[in-house]
């Protein structure tokens, strides 16, 4: 069914975040976009209109009248789940917008699935191609992490769920627990795939509402969530919607040495603040998008030749990380992310 050089592709759900994806795979040449599914029916005609394909305000149509290598999932999967499982039966590679899944659980299912029916599944996570986090991993390639010993995290969530179409994610059943990690997903990411699973994860969550009884039913506003990963490495993670602007900065420190990154920076200090080196870069979130598409679709081409950015178990530890924290949450006592993975018959890498 593949062509020798554009994957026939579609998308479920034509939120900002979906057309963005739409633009960037369009961009790559890559991609022919042959069908556009969502709730609005006006919005998907208008968007089929630009890239002269068919529209669907059904997500089990779409899947249903085509055949095709992508699937691109933007909608909430909550909307779109036995769709994306029809899909992946029928032999689509499924793209999605991050996180993977509401939970581990369902992430691993879905894993699971891809593996049976020997198709792709991957979270859209355009963070791991922005130039300084790029940057990061080709230092700490070079680095022994071992002369590191704390890592912290900071990731302002502002905005309002006060709109009809962000309603879900104050539901802690549907929003798989909670928002404020599943929006940390990327600098989560960028943790583990530098340093690997931690060994506990601990976390304190809290939340404005009124009364303690509506606390139990809404999700949270703050996040502080400490991972530990070694008796010498520990990485702090704060989330909060109640600060911004929106931004997502990673720090490192090591024995003599100081690293501060960004999307679009990443610099060197020793431990008196002077800077030994520093690069800033002009970063656009489409071209990291690009980037990743490229991966993406280059990977599906030739598989033995052109092998993922990171392995696509990065994304299920992922989850076993934010699964750990919120259970913490509940539970007040540290969680083992390997204990979770290990609930479900997988280890860290062999799904």
């Amino acid at each position: 069914m593949m062509s020798q050089d554009r994957l026939r592709t579609a998308i479920l759900g034509l939120t900002a975040k979906g057309q963005q994806l739409l633009e960037a795979a369009g961009a790559t040449g890559l991609f022919d976009i042959v069908a556009v599914a969502d709730g609005d029916p006006e919005l998907a005609e208008k968007i089929a209109r630009k890239y002269k394909c068919a529209s669907f305000n059904d997500y089990r149509q779409l899947v249903i009248q085509n055949r095709l290598d992508v699937l691109f999932v933007a909608a909430p999967i909550h909307l779109c789940d036995e769709y994306v499982r029809a899909a992946m039966k029928k032999k689509f590679s499924i793209l999605k917008l991050i996180p993977p899944g509401l939970d581990f659980e369902h992430t691993a299912e879905l894993m699971r699935l891809a593996k049976k029916e020997r198709i792709r599944f991957a979270a859209a996570n355009a963070h791991r191609f922005d130039p300084g986090f790029c940057k990061l991993r080709d230092y700490l390639a070079s680095e022994d992490t071992e002369d590191f010993h704390l890592i912290t995290a900071v990731c302002n969530v502002p905005g309002s769920l006060d709109g009809p179409a962000g309603r879900w994610l104050s539901d802690p059943q549907l929003a798989g627990g909670g928002v404020l990690l599943r929006n940390s997903y990327q600098l989560i990411d960028l943790i583990t795939l530098n340093f690997g699973i931690p060994q506990q994860v601990y976390s304190l969550n809290t939340n404005r509402a009124p009364d303690r009884q509506q606390r139990l039913s809404i999700t949270e506003d703050t996040a502080i969530v400490t991972m530990k990963f070694s008796d010498t490495l520990v990485a702090n993670l704060i989330a909060s919607r109640v600060f911004g602007p929106p931004r997502q900065v990673l720090r490192i420190h090591g024995r003599d040495k100081l690293l501060t990154v960004s999307k679009d920076n990443f610099t060197l200090c020793d431990n008196l603040g002077k800077i030994i080196d520093e690069f800033k870069y002009d970063c656009s979130e489409s071209e990291s998008t690009a980037k990743m598409l490229k991966n993406f679709a280059q990977g599906l081409f030739s598989p033995d030749k052109n092998q993922p950015v990171v392995d696509g178990n990065a994304d299920l530890n992922n989850m076993a990380v934010i699964e750990s924290a919120y259970l913490s949450a509940r539970t007040s006592m540290p969680e083992e992310p390997l204990k979770i993975l290990d609930m479900v018959g997988t280890g860290p890498t062999n799904i």
